[in-house]
Formats: C-alpha cells, structure tokens, sequence
C-alpha cells in the first residue's frame, strides 16, 4: 500500500518538477537566474483556472483528443515500475500495452491538430507521424533486448531484476541500449536535438505547432501530459541506466527520485550544449538510434 501511494503521488505531482529542473539548468548555462523550480506548476494551475476559446470549426476530436492523451499517458504510468518497487498494474506482456498506449497518446494528438483545419497544424502533424515510424520501432527494440535479459515480458521484472550477468556481463548490449533510449527520450518529448519547446518558429516546430488552437484546460492537460510522458520514460531510462537498489524500501525511492534529477539535469546540459538539428538530420538520427538498439539485440542472440 506504502509503495502505491508513493507511485500516486510521483506520478501526479513530481513531472512538473523535472521541467523546473531543465529549465533551471538551462539558466545556470546561459548565466541567468531562470524561472523557479515550481514555476510549472503555477503555470498548471493558471491554465486550468482559464476559460477556453475554441473555434466554430472543430469537433468533438479538438477536446477529445488532449483528454485522451493525458488518460492514455496515465494508463501508461501505472504499467512501469518506478524505482525496485511494482507498478500498481503489471502482467505478461504488459510491454506491448505501454508502448500502444503512448502511441495512442500520440494518435489523438495529431487527431486533434488536424480537426483545427490549419494547414500549419497539419504540417506538425505530419512531422510527428513521420518521426514516431522511426522512434517506435527503436523503443521496441529496446523492450524485446530487456525482455531476453530479464527472461520476462513484464515490465517489473525486466526493470526491477537486474539482467543476466549485469553490466559486468551484459555490458556491451545494455551500452547500445542506453545511447538508443537517450534518444528515443529526448525524440518523444521534443527536446533538443530534435525540438525545441521553446520555439514559435513556423519551419521548425514539431509538437509545439500541433497545440496551436489548444487553450485552458486542455492546454494544460496537454502541458501536463508532456511532463507526465517525460517523467515515465525518464523513469525506463534511469532503471536501465542507473539500476541502483540499496534493499531499503525508503533509500530506494530516494535513489530513483534523485536519479530522475540527475537526468534532467543532464538533459538540460544537452539542450545548453547543442543546438537543434536541422529536419533533414533528425530523422538519421532516430534511425541510429533504431540501430544502436538492433545491435544490441544482435548481441545477445549471438
């Protein structure tokens, strides 16, 4: 019950903090004091305080579609451990189910964008449909190489159980499979290399562009969704990257908070560091990423 109600409240309260992190560290590089860490979280409530303006030529997709996302992405979040404790929901085969249901996530997004009719929406809808070919199946590259590892379709028990052998013996697949999910992290959330959030460029937006018409509510919903896709597949990075288990129910939950800082600490190093890439680089990039994932898989066939 103890660890249900800590995964509750991570999973509800703690996304937000992860873009206060980027951002703060972001500042610190460019020599700026930044906006304060809870700053999303006002920004949050602001929007959901708001009413909402919606336009006489969309459906019923242009609510639908934010609503449904973030319901998507929450069904997500109770599929994957978080830490080396259980997610509230786990069975064999739950992998699939993960990976569907932030591809569902992504599917209504881009209903919703092309409802509006703009042709500058459905230019970002499209880019993202693009780039999700070329993501996904490098996510699942990655699922299947810790399925054979852990010898478990399961999410708990491939991200609680540590793989055969380790790092000391598994070290060379689970290298490739860090690099390959780094990207898929930074793809699917549109961060730099890829996007950049920060934008209201016309020739370089990806998701930002596809939220246009959203306002209120649902731009909140979709806010929060972003953060809360953020926190989860920061989370299956972290217990790849880092899988540190002290046996202590309290010291692990610490670890994994403290894990997911570090991480958006470094992303926002990424994002201070390197600049965007151009659209004509970024799907080589994701193409690599699917690669690096392919050879590890190769590596543990062998």
């Amino acid at each position: 019950m103890i660890d249900f109600t800590i995964h509750l409240l991570l999973v509800l309260f703690m996304p937000p903090l992860l873009l206060g992190v980027i951002g703060k560290t972001k500042a610190a590089f460019a020599g700026r004091v930044g906006a304060p860490y809870l700053q999303h979280y006002h920004d949050l409530l602001r929007l959901f305080r708001k009413g909402m303006v919606v336009s006489e030529t969309t459906t019923w997709l242009h609510w639908g579609g934010p609503v449904t996302a973030l319901a998507a992405t929450l069904a997500a979040s109770c599929l994957i451990p978080l830490g080396n404790h259980p997610p509230p929901v786990s069975f064999p085969g739950d992998m699939i189910l993960f990976a569907y249901l932030l591809a569902l996530g992504r599917f209504v997004t881009i209903l919703a964008a092309l409802d509006t009719g703009s042709s500058f929406e459905g230019m970002g809808a499209a880019r993202e449909a693009t780039y999700a070919c070329l993501t996904e199946p490098t996510l699942f590259f990655a699922l299947v190489v810790l399925a054979r590892l852990s010898g478990s379709l399961s999410l708990q028990t491939m991200l609680t159980t540590s793989p055969r052998g380790g790092w000391a013996g598994s070290g060379a697949p689970l290298l490739l499979l860090v690099a390959a999910l780094f990207i898929v992290l930074l793809a699917e959330n549109c961060r730099i290399p890829f996007d950049d959030p920060a934008t209201h460029l016309e020739l370089t937006m990806i998701h930002e562009v596809m939220v246009l018409d959203q306002s209120g509510p649902l731009l909140g919903a979709v806010q929060y969704g972003a953060a809360l896709k953020l926190f989860i597949l920061g989370s299956l990075f972290v217990q790849v990257a880092l899988p540190l288990r002290t046996g202590n129910v309290l010291a692990d939950w610490g670890v994994f908070i403290l894990s997911l800082l570090l991480l958006a600490m470094a992303i926002g190093t990424v994002e201070s560091v390197m600049a965007r890439l151009p659209l004509l680089r970024v799907p080589q990039l994701l193409i690599a990423g699917s690669i690096l994932s392919a050879f590890a898989l190769l590596l543990i066939l062998r």
